[in-house]
């Protein structure tokens, strides 16, 4: 059975593209051209992944991928976005969205990042449950049968993206990970992968897991080369 799309876009040209492009590369399609339409759709047709516009009647992208996110917090969404203001990536992340695209866009880095995160979800949603393993640094503990973070015990509340993010950290604390590393083996994206959404991602992260996020001491910048997490004595 084809996967199945869900696309909520206003501009009825682009998602005629979009359309036909997915229908051409073996996906089925569901289309709303409004935000309530498009929520009503995503909490009853049950689409594998759902492309989401920003700027939509009725409801913006946000609010529907909050709402959605309410329900349904393994479903990939892809936001399209016409505005490259980081606070927009930020807040978009914040809601729920696992990554976004801005306009315009090519039709073959789309279809690449459909690809990627339906693959990446249909892994999560067939894995069996893991064996309970905990890593552990500091004040922080993950863990990995509940795709769980805690700081000083306290459960941390973070999307999927943001806890796959800790995870790849924290598994080898001190190494330093380049954007283009932490783009391979978060979102699992090779050359179609926008950088910026790293550090949208650990901007986010670090308001979460942070004292003071201004000045982290966990999740650290080595200038010119990439992020890690700093190894912290043991309590």
């Amino acid at each position: 059975m084809n996967k199945k799309i869900l696309i909520i876009e206003d501009e009825k040209r682009i998602v005629d593209i979009l359309t036909l492009n997915l229908k051409m590369a073996g996906y089925d399609t569901i289309c709303a051209y409004d935000g309530k339409t498009g929520l009503e759709l995503a909490l009853s047709q049950h689409p594998d992944l759902i492309l989401l516009d920003v700027m939509l009647p009725y409801m913006d992208g946000f609010a529907v991928c909050t709402e959605f996110r309410k329900t349904d917090t393994l479903t990939p969404v892809i936001m399209l976005t016409a505005r490259e203001e980081e606070r927009d990536m930020i807040y978009g992340l914040g809601v729920g969205a696992d990554d976004y695209i801005t306009k315009p866009f090519s039709i073959r880095a789309l279809l690449a990042r459909v690809q990627t995160n339906i693959r990446r979800s249909a892994n999560v949603s067939t894995t069996p449950t893991p064996t309970r393993r905990e890593e552990t640094n500091g004040r922080f503990s993950l863990d990995t049968a509940r795709s769980a973070a805690y700081k000083d015990s306290v459960m941390l509340d973070l999307t999927q993206r943001e806890y796959d993010l800790i995870l790849c950290l924290m598994k080898e604390p001190g190494r330093v990970f380049s954007r283009e590393e932490l783009m391979q083996e978060v979102w699992q994206y090779d050359y179609y992968g926008d950088l910026r959404a790293v550090d949208v991602a650990v901007r986010r992260l670090r308001e979460k897991v942070e004292d003071d996020a201004a000045n982290p001491s966990y999740i650290r910048t080595k200038r010119g080369v990439g992020y890690y997490f700093a190894k912290m004595p043991e309590a």
